[in-house]
């Protein structure tokens, strides 16, 4: 075990029911441990304090792990698994396995932690703000790929139309609750109402911004865009210069939000001449909304930190 007070970074890969365990100093051999609340303390009680704990964000497996080791005063990490996968690549890892991954992320954690945000507990309310907004997220990706899937068919028509009206119903409740949970907090409230005044992001895009942004300490609108992951990323090895993609580290379900916002914003006479301005230059019209997307996360970071107005005339002033 490890000599007191030495600080550890450990390497956990979570599953449903146990947790593989592993250390970056060695300190002890690669372990399972139940992944039930006796058997996670009991771990963390035998660990020195301070010591750092990553984790991959894994639904909501990870929680009972990030929660506990965040009271007992251990410093906790919850990861993108793209991030992790970007440094297995980037360190030449190729296996995977629970043991594997473990001890790559205690390997990324030792690293890499100077880098990375630290996990703060979000509150009951953010919670459940959250995962409501990623059922409404699968609910309106379902109820899209309902109608593809019966298009075309004939006589389904109106079974059609009656799924589609049950799906509008749950998302319409969906979307009572998020509005009451905002309205519950004057805070929270005042921020949204403040950030619906950038055209094309509504209530729903909101509110899913101002849950973000009043968790995750980000110092610039730079770093805000990186964490949606609508950052691009240079594909470069050796010789090979690849496009450029977009990194899609962060949450896709806000990812997904800001760009169905754009799409929104280019019906507007402030963003549509960005648009065609895009466009004109050989741009597709995905590769537009993209840039519009991130032109509405680095406004809204702006207008939540620095308490600004939306100004539309700031959008075309680089154009001209």
């Amino acid at each position: 075990m490890q000599t007191p007070f030495e600080v550890l970074n450990i390497g956990a890969d979570v599953a449903k029911d146990e947790i593989v365990v592993a250390c970056s100093e060695g300190s002890f051999p690669v372990r399972k441990i139940e992944n039930k609340r006796a058997a996670v303390t009991a771990f963390l009680r035998d660990l020195s304090a301070g010591s750092r704990i990553g984790l991959e964000s894994t639904g909501i497996f990870h929680e009972l792990l990030a929660e506990v080791a965040h009271k007992l005063g251990f410093i906790v990490f919850v990861l993108n698994p793209k991030d992790a996968r970007h440094y297995a690549k980037g360190v030449g890892l190729r296996g995977k396995t629970d043991r594997v991954d473990a001890e790559l992320i205690a390997r990324m954690i030792a690293h890499e932690y100077t880098k990375l945000h630290v996990w703060i507990p979000p509150t009951p309310e953010q919670r459940e703000m959250s995962r409501l907004l990623k059922r409404r997220a699968k609910l309106s990706s379902l109820r899209q790929a309902l109608a593809m899937s019966l298009s075309g068919l004939d006589g389904f028509g109106a079974d059609l139309r009656a799924l589609r009206a049950r799906f509008d119903q749950v998302i319409a409740r969906i979307d009572q609750r998020v509005k009451t949970l905002v309205e519950a907090n004057p805070d929270r409230k005042e921020h949204v109402t403040h950030l619906r005044t950038i055209y094309g992001v509504g209530p729903v895009v909101s509110a899913a911004l101002v849950n973000i942004l009043e968790r995750v300490p980000l110092n610039s609108a730079d770093a805000f865009v990186a964490f949606t992951g609508l950052d691009p990323r240079p594909d470069e090895s050796g010789k090979h210069r690849g496009k450029r993609r977009l990194s899609k580290r962060g949450p896709a379900d806000l990812r997904r939000l800001l760009y169905l916002a754009a799409m929104s914003a280019i019906k507007t006479q402030a963003w549509k001449p960005l648009y065609e301005h895009y466009r004109a230059k050989g741009l597709s019209s995905t590769a537009s909304f993209v840039i519009l997307a991130r032109r509405i996360a680095r406004t809204a970071w702006s207008m939540y930190t620095y308490k600004t107005e939306f100004d539309p005339t700031r959008l075309t002033k680089t154009l001209t």
